[in-house]
């Protein structure tokens, strides 16, 4: 009479092959037969092609029949199959991992290629970093060229472990960004990544393409003296509040209805009516914080539904603008103030909290959110914000929080991210 205690014994059990439905149903039935202990399990699909692993705990006098019936099986469903014994020892091992930091590495592009990826890997590899993960978040590229100036290509990764420097990957991440011409981002997987709340825009250069202080000036004959000073502006070379004092009252005489004009025909950056759109359905609270005017704020706000605007009030006195403003001026300091106040409002914490901006005066509330975007915006500002996007239009914002197109391709699909 044999009383030998079966043996535990773990098994990684992995399968490949042309990927169609009920396949893993299939083999995972087997495994319920057996009372299987199912530890891990992962699956992909690549071009209809299947990737799937499952880490089984099961005893010595079961497991030979259970790899017997999934051979069958897999022979059955025209599937390659491959047994791994793992010990003890190796699996304590990788339980013990699993207190460690966890980083998410998104990138971004019109296309991306094997030399991008494969240079953000090997700083990945270099800074001590396992990939556990990778996605595609946009939709298929075409092979066609002709649409090539509007197409978006993202790859994000799960990465797990401390890097040695975190500094220096942000550092190398940019320098390579800016090199390759792609944009990359890094963000620690907390919880506060997956509920982000609120996202709060920079106007003019962010959401508009152009600086509206500058198309008033051009109506005003004071163009080229108002760009002079908004560029200096712009790259922190002199002091916003004073730069914004200057302009404002070279602007003094216009009509007001120049505004009304303006407004009318303003250049939306590619890709905002998508992402408000998103960001609606999701349930984020957006906002514009600018240094431009209010009465432009206001108008994007009653275009895409934005919840808040706090911007600079010009002063109108009998239909003619009077060179002068009203209240306090609308500068980086007080950007970061309002986007902490609108934190507040929304009684959310600060890390859950995106802004986007482009200008030097941005820089405050790009450091204070969660979550600081630097769009197409000058050297400095993107050096400092650490995250920027760069190639592509206003939604790739959607990229870097997590979203994938094939859950926000149309209203008819819930978001997901």
């Amino acid at each position: 009479m044999n009383n030998k205690i079966p043996k535990l014994e773990l098994i990684l059990v992995n399968i490949s092959g042309h990927d169609r439905p009920g396949v893993t149903s299939a083999l995972t039935e087997i495994l319920a037969e057996y009372d299987a202990t199912i530890l891990d399990i992962g699956q992909a699909d690549i071009h209809h092609t299947l990737s799937l692993g499952i880490l089984i705990k099961t005893t010595s006098n079961l497991s030979g029949n259970i790899m017997k019936d999934l051979l069958f099986k897999a022979s059955e469903l025209n599937v390659q199959i491959r047994f791994t014994p793992v010990t003890v020892k190796e699996y304590e091992a990788w339980v013990g991992r699993q207190g460690k930091n966890r980083w998410i590495v998104t990138i971004l592009g019109r296309r991306l290629t094997a030399r991008q990826i494969a240079s953000v890997t090997r700083i990945i590899s270099d800074q001590n970093l396992n990939i556990d993960s990778i996605q595609r978040l946009t939709g298929r590229v075409p092979l066609s060229e002709g649409e090539e100036a509007k197409t978006k290509a993202c790859v994000e990764f799960s990465v797990r472990g401390n890097p040695n420097d975190a500094n220096e990957m942000q550092s190398l991440f940019m320098k390579l960004s800016a090199e390759e011409e792609f944009d990359i981002s890094l963000q620690q997987d907390t919880m506060y990544r997956r509920c982000r709340r609120l996202v709060c825009f920079d106007m003019d250069s962010t959401l508009i393409e152009t600086e509206v202080i500058d198309e008033l000036a051009e109506r005003a004959g004071v163009g080229a003296k108002v760009k002079a000073i908004t560029e200096r502006a712009m790259r922190g070379e002199i002091d916003f509040d004073e730069s914004f004092r200057e302009r404002v009252a070279l602007l003094k005489g216009l009509d007001e209805s120049v505004m009304k004009e303006i407004a009318e025909k303003l250049p939306v950056t590619e890709g905002v009516s998508r992402m408000m759109e998103v960001l609606k359905r999701a349930g984020f609270k957006t906002a514009i914080l600018s240094g431009g005017f209010t009465y432009f704020g206001n108008y994007l706000k009653q275009k895409f539904g934005i919840d808040y605007v706090y911007a600079n009030e010009l002063e109108i006195v009998d239909g003619k603008l009077t060179g002068r403003y009203v209240g306090d001026i609308v500068n980086g300091k007080r950007k970061a103030e309002l986007l902490r106040l609108l934190a507040q409002v929304e009684n959310i914490d600060i890390a859950q909290t995106i802004a986007v901006g482009d200008g030097a005066n941005d820089l405050p509330m790009l450091t204070t959110a969660g979550l600081g975007i630097a769009f197409h915006a000058k050297p400095k500002v993107k050096a400092t914000a650490g995250q920027s996007i760069s190639t592509i239009g206003l939604d790739g914002v959607l990229y870097f929080i997590g979203f994938k197109d094939s859950f926000i391709s149309d209203g008819s699909k819930p978001v997901n991210y």
